[in-house]
């Protein structure tokens, strides 16, 4: 710890910095056996793993559930599109939505992606009990909503004092009301 400053931050036990630290090293893109399967960008993977896991499944809902901007999952969603890995499909209770599901060549890279997460979690829960990583997720699942709500309440005061909010932060209103109802 530095001591040129008063008080310093203790990035060891400062919880969001440590998590921050783990999610780098989890990065698809840092994962160099998982890189090598796809030229696709960490973000085009996590929408094309979304899709492939809750198909058929609308952008708004993939956004939700990986808490991902619209923003950038439309541009993952035009880049897999181009690509020719998945497709557009009408749904078929709402004419005006469109559900996104693999074609074939997607299905097949889904397969290796999946495959090479799926090593690489087993790699990881091993450190850990069954009891532990039961607490784990616990643990895991309060921190994100913690997290949600503070950035949503955050949003929401800056909103009523008066400031003109971007897309993103009504976004995190909206998905904390979505999960906190």
């Amino acid at each position: 710890m530095t001591e040129e400053i008063d008080k310093p931050l203790d990035l060891s036990s400062h919880l969001p910095f440590r998590i921050a630290v783990v999610s780098n090293l989890l990065a698809l893109n840092r994962d160099w056996k998982i890189r090598n399967l796809s030229d696709l960008d960490p973000r085009e993977m996590r929408v094309l793993i979304n899709i492939g896991s809750y198909m058929p499944i609308k952008s708004a809902d993939i956004a939700y559930q990986s808490r991902l901007d619209s923003y950038t999952v439309s541009r993952a969603v035009k880049k897999l599109l181009a690509l020719d890995l998945i497709e557009s499909q009408t749904d078929l209770y709402k004419k005006n939505v469109k559900n996104l599901v693999l074609n074939d060549r997607g299905k097949e890279l889904y397969q290796r992606l999946i495959a090479a997460l799926d090593e690489r979690s087993k790699q990881l829960e091993k450190v850990l009990t069954q009891d532990e990583l039961t607490l784990f997720y616990t643990m895991l699942e309060k921190v994100e909503n913690k997290a949600e709500q503070l950035l949503a309440e955050q949003a929401r005061d800056l909103i009523n004092s008066g400031l003109d909010a971007p897309a993103d932060q009504k976004e995190l209103i909206r998905w904390y009301k979505k999960s906190s109802s």
